[in-house]
């Protein structure tokens, strides 16, 4: 230690600890299915696994607390990144997440919604091979075979494009037609799809269920399966890892300002 930095009491700057990284906040949706606040948990306590080193904590946007609002009111003026566990663009991403977000102390900024990307159709395709689609299909078999990716639906035109991008990942992926079907608020519906799809010879149609957490909508769309239906993507490890990606793409420009605009975000960022 020199002189002035032993006088002044001043820690050397060999020996300056790196700076806390912000705050990684979850941002759920809510759900009034019990389920679907475990998986919330599982996924959290995966990420706090993998990264013991970052304060992780959890909002609601609705019907479970804590609300986002409280969240982020108890962080005081820290700096937080918030991470929508939302699959697409649409209203609560580019509206009630950054207004939210604004109206608190705390230093924030909003990642981009999970999807699309790589690690969704990871857990996607890993998901039907549970239920048992095949690992080694031949000719015959695919053209026989197709999918339905079954999604909540929006009015928001911007997340029908993020879920087709995710469509167009599955189907390069199994070597077979991937149709997105929304279960509300947006057409085809998952039957509408099925029949479309069977019209077309297509005598094996999976259902994809591209939901978080297994729900209502999860559940109405599994029954409408023909052939096999996946469960929701759930705990999936892939799930934890791009948690942490779209933490780490926010997270990693440090300087932070406000949170991003709904302009801001990108339409595929991977």
């Amino acid at each position: 230690m020199n002189r002035i930095s032993s006088h002044l009491g001043l820690v050397p700057l060999d020996d300056r600890r790196r700076p806390e990284p912000p705050a990684l906040v979850l941002v759920a949706h809510g759900s009034r299915d019990p389920r679907t606040l475990a998986t919330v948990h599982e996924l959290l306590d995966r990420v706090r696994e993998q990264r013991p080193d970052l304060p992780v904590h959890l909002g609601h946007i609705e019907l479970n607390e804590p609300l986002l609002p409280d969240t982020l009111a108890s962080l005081g003026t820290a700096e937080a990144v918030l991470v929508p566990l939302l699959l697409s663009r649409g209203y609560h991403v580019k509206r009630d997440i950054p207004e939210m977000a604004a109206a608190s102390p705390a230093r924030t900024r909003v990642a981009v919604p999970l999807g699309p990307h790589p690690l969704l159709v990871e857990t996607l395709h890993a998901r039907l091979v549970e239920a048992g689609w095949p690992t080694a299909a031949d000719e015959t078999v695919r053209r026989e075979s197709a999918v339905v990716l079954a999604a909540a639906g929006s009015r928001d035109p911007d997340s029908a494009v993020d879920t087709r991008r995710t469509a167009q990942l599955l189907a390069d992926r199994l070597g077979v037609p991937v149709v997105p079907a929304y279960a509300s608020a947006a057409t085809p519906t998952v039957d509408t799809a099925i029949r479309a799809l069977t019209a077309r010879g297509r005598h094996r149609v999976a259902v994809a269920s591209y939901f978080t957490a297994p729900g209502l909508f999860a559940r109405q769309c599994a029954q409408k399966a023909p052939w096999i239906a996946a469960a929701p993507l759930g705990t999936h490890p892939a799930m934890a890892d791009l948690i942490l990606h779209r933490y780490g793409q926010v997270a990693d420009r440090r300087g932070a300002g406000n949170c991003a605009t709904s302009d801001e975000l990108p339409a595929l960022a991977v």
